[in-house]
């Protein structure tokens, strides 16, 4: 019997953190194709919060990221997360 390799939690990709705003709140930048927060609680227990669209962002962040920042954000941790820059951005108008 062969036993293939597997993507573990220790070899899996990070998000790396941009910033850190005035309130604490840590920015990130997404994986490709990251759907669900990954930051560590005070146990280390990941978070696996959905990621959601933000339009609430206030001044600091327009400051740091551009006037119309591509936003998301968790649901649970209220971490904010700016899209990778190999993704295409999904801000385009849709229609149908």
């Amino acid at each position: 019997m062969v036993v293939k390799s597997r993507t573990t939690v220790e070899n899996a990709p990070v998000a790396e953190v941009l910033a850190i705003l005035a309130g604490g709140q840590k920015v990130k930048q997404r994986i490709l194709r990251m759907r669900a927060c990954n930051e560590k609680d005070s146990k280390g227990a990941p978070c696996c919060g959905h990621l959601k669209r933000w339009y609430g962002f206030g001044g600091e962040v327009t400051g740091k990221f551009g006037s119309q920042p591509e936003v998301y954000r968790c649901e649970r941790c209220q971490t904010l997360y700016v899209p990778n820059p190999q993704e295409e951005p999904r801000s385009a108008v849709q229609s149908f």
